[in-house]
C-alpha cells in the first residue's frame, strides 16, 4: 500500500470523518478528481442541473438537519451561478460549506480557461467575500486538510454562516501522506454561556415590568432552550412576538403567541410591541419588515421601552435599537439561565388578567376569517383557498418550504401551523427560486415526512431544475404552484402605487396572460403532474400526491390578490417621494 493518497482522497476521508453524508453540486473539469474520490466513498453526490439549485438544496438539507450543508462547484461560471444560493444561506445564518475548483495553480495569471481575472488574477473568491463568513484560497495541497477543518469550524461556530473553499484543480490530484485527514479532527463548538450576574439583572427587569414582551428570532429551535422559553413566558405570563424566521418555534395555538410584528403583523401585535416597557429579544436582527422600517410610530419604541438583546453575534446587538442590556451568548443557554433566575425571584406564577384571552380571541379571528375566505369556490382559486386545503389535508408533521410572495407572507401571517409541522423560508435575502430546490434538500434530510414546496409560478420558473433533481433522487416532494401568471406581489405593489402593472405579468404575444403547463413539465421530467381545473380539484390532487409518495407538480391557477398588510413598510413612502 502506498504511503500517499491524492489530496482529493484525503479530503473525502476527512468529510466522512466529519459526518458528511450528502454533497450537492455540479461537475466540471476542475472538480472531477474530487468527484472520483467521492465515488469510492459512502458520501452520496446529489447532482443538480444548475449550481443555484445545488446551493439551495444544500441549504434546505442544512436547515432540516442542523448539520452543515456541502455544495461542490466548478470554477468561474459554476461558482458564480451559485452566488444567490450561497448568499441566501449566509444571510439566514445557515451553515454551508461551498467547495469550488479553480484554475491550475501554475497557470494562475495567464488567463487560463474560465479564470476570473478581469480585475485581478485568479480572483474568484472575491466574488463571495461580501457575504460569506470566510473565504480560503488553497495554495498548497498540504494545506487542504487544515483549511477544510477551518471551513467546517467557521461555518458552524458562533453565528452559523456560509464559507468558501477555493481549490486549484491540480491540488486535488497532488499526493499527500496517507492519513493526513486524521490530524485535523473537527471539534464541537462550545458556545458562550450567559453569566449568572447578567441573567439576574435580566430577571429583575422582567419581574418588575408591567408590560414585558419576548421577541423571538430564528436562532432558537426545538430542544431544552425552547422548553425553557415556554417555562419562562408561561410562569410570568409574557406575550411572545416572533420574526418571520421563527414561525413555528412556538405553536401557533399557544395562548401567549402574538405572531409577527411589523408590515404583516396584526394591529394587536404592533400595539403590544409599541407599548412594551421591557422587551427580551432573542436571536433576532430586527429585520426591516418585522420592524416597520424601524419607524417608531408603528412597531418598536426604544426608548421609552427597555431592550434586552441576546445574540451569538455581537454585531447584531444594538445595530438597530439602543439596548439596556446586551449579551453575547448562546440563546438556548441564556433562556435556561433567565428562567431559573426569574423563578428564584418570583416562585409563584403570575397572571395578567385578560392577556391570554385577548391574544387567543384575536388570533382565532385571524385564522377563522382566513379559513372562511378559504372556503370560496371561486376559480381561479383565492390564495387562502389553497392554504385552507393544505392545512386540512397535509399530515400534521408536514414541512412547508416556501419561496417569496403569497406563499411566504401569507403562510407566515395566517396559516395555522400544526405543532409538529415546520415552516422553512428564505428570510434575509427573500430569494425567489429558493423553495423548489430547498424542498428537495429537506426531503432528502427527512425522507419519511411529507415535504411541500409551496411556490409561485415565478419561483418554479426560476428553478425548473429542481423537479428533475427530485425525480433522480426519488424525493417525493409535492410542488404546489400558486400560478397567477405574474410576479404577483410586485405587480400588486406597482398597481397600488403607480396605477398600473407593467413588466410584472407574464403575457403572450397577443397580450393575454401566459403560463407554461407546469403539470405537463412535471410529467415530462418523470414526476406526476396535476392540472387543477376547479376549486374541488385541488384537494383531490393533494390527496393523490400524498398517497403516491412520488415527486408531483400541482399547477394551481390563482387570482392575484395582495396579502393583508396591517403594518408599515417604508418602500410605500419612497414611491410617494418621502425619503426619511
Amino acid at each position: 500500500m502506498s504511503d500517499t493518497v491524492t489530496a482529493a482522497e484525503a479530503m473525502v476521508a476527512q468529510l466522512e470523518s466529519y459526518g458528511v453524508e450528502y454533497v450537492f453540486g455540479t461537475c466540471g473539469h476542475t472538480n472531477i478528481a474530487l468527484l472520483d474520490a467521492m465515488g469510492h466513498s459512502d458520501i452520496r453526490f446529489v447532482i443538480a442541473r444548475h449550481e443555484q439549485a445545488a446551493a439551495h438544496a444544500a441549504d434546505g438539507y442544512a436547515r432540516a438537519t442542523g448539520k452543515p450543508g456541502v455544495v461542490l462547484l466548478h470554477v468561474g461560471p459554476g461558482m458564480t451561478n451559485a452566488v444567490t444560493g450561497v448568499m441566501t444561506a449566509a444571510l439566514d445564518s445557515v451553515p454551508l460549506v461551498a467547495i469550488t475548483g479553480d484554475v491550475p495553480s501554475y497557470y494562475r495569471g495567464r488567463h487560463p480557461h474560465q479564470e476570473v481575472n478581469l480585475h485581478a488574477d485568479g480572483d474568484q473568491a472575491a466574488i463571495y467575500r461580501p457575504f460569506v463568513k470566510r473565504a480560503w484560497q488553497v495554495h498548497r495541497a498540504a494545506d487542504l486538510a487544515r483549511f477544510t477543518e477551518r471551513a467546517f469550524w467557521t461555518a458552524t461556530s458562533g453565528r452559523p454562516c456560509a464559507v468558501l473553499l477555493s481549490v486549484p484543480m491540480d491540488h486535488f490530484s497532488r499526493p499527500v501522506p496517507r492519513g493526513t485527514h486524521t490530524g485535523y479532527p473537527l471539534a464541537t463548538p462550545e458556545r458562550p454561556a450567559l453569566p449568572h450576574e447578567v441573567a439576574g439583572r435580566i430577571a429583575d427587569l422582567l419581574v418588575a415590568a408591567q408590560r414585558p414582551l419576548v421577541y423571538l428570532g430564528g436562532g432558537l429551535r426545538r430542544g431544552p432552550g425552547l422548553d425553557a422559553l415556554r417555562s419562562l413566558v408561561e410562569h410570568v405570563d409574557i406575550p411572545v412576538a416572533h420574526s418571520l424566521m421563527a414561525k413555528g418555534t412556538l405553536p401557533d395555538s399557544h395562548p401567549l403567541l402574538l405572531g409577527m410584528p411589523g408590515f404583516w403583523g396584526l394591529e394587536l401585535t404592533n400595539r403590544y410591541t409599541r407599548e412594551a416597557d421591557v422587551v427580551l429579544a432573542l436571536a433576532t436582527r430586527f429585520a426591516e419588515t418585522d420592524a416597520s422600517s424601524w419607524d417608531r410610530r408603528y412597531t418598536w419604541q426604544f426608548p421609552p421601552g427597555q431592550l434586552i438583546q441576546i445574540d451569538i453575534d455581537p454585531a447584531e446587538i444594538g445595530r438597530n435599537y439602543p439596548v439596556t442590556i446586551g449579551a453575547v451568548a448562546d440563546v438556548a443557554d441564556a433562556v435556561r439561565a433567565i428562567d431559573a433566575a426569574v423563578r428564584d425571584r418570583q416562585a409563584t406564577p403570575r397572571t395578567r388578567p385578560g392577556l391570554r384571552e385577548t391574544i387567543t380571541a384575536t388570533r382565532r379571528t385571524l385564522f377563522t376569517e382566513s379559513r372562511e375566505r378559504g372556503t370560496s369556490t371561486r376559480f381561479p382559486l383565492r390564495p387562502e383557498r389553497i392554504l385552507t386545503d393544505l392545512r386540512a389535508i397535509l399530515p400534521p408533521d408536514a414541512i412547508l418550504v416556501t419561496d417569496v410572495g403569497w406563499n411566504k407572507n401569507g403562510v407566515a401571517q395566517c396559516y395555522e401551523l400544526p405543532e409538529d409541522g415546520r415552516f422553512i423560508t428564505p428570510g434575509g435575502a427573500s430569494t425567489m427560486g429558493f423553495g423548489p430546490a430547498a424542498a428537495v434538500g429537506v426531503q432528502i434530510a427527512e425522507p419519511d415526512r411529507t415535504v411541500v414546496a409551496l411556490i409561485g409560478d415565478g419561483g418554479l420558473g426560476a428553478q425548473l431544475p429542481a423537479v428533475p433533481m427530485a425525480v433522480e433522487q426519488g424525493a417525493p416532494v409535492i410542488f404546489v404552484v400558486m400560478n397567477n401568471r405574474s410576479h404577483g406581489t410586485i405587480s400588486d405593489l406597482q398597481s397600488a402605487n403607480f396605477g398600473r402593472s407593467y413588466g410584472c405579468d407574464f403575457l403572450g404575444p397577443d397580450g393575454t396572460p401566459y403560463s407554461p403547463d407546469f403539470a405537463a413539465f412535471g410529467r415530462a421530467c418523470g414526476a406526476d403532474g396535476y392540472t387543477v381545473d376547479s376549486a374541488a380539484a385541488l384537494g383531490e390532487a393533494l390527496r393523490a400526491a400524498i398517497a403516491a409518495r412520488r415527486p408531483a407538480v400541482l399547477d394551481v391557477p390563482m387570482v392575484n390578490e395582495p396579502v393583508p398588510t396591517p403594518g408599515h413598510w417604508n418602500i410605500k413612502d419612497i414611491y410617494q417621494g418621502v425619503f426619511d
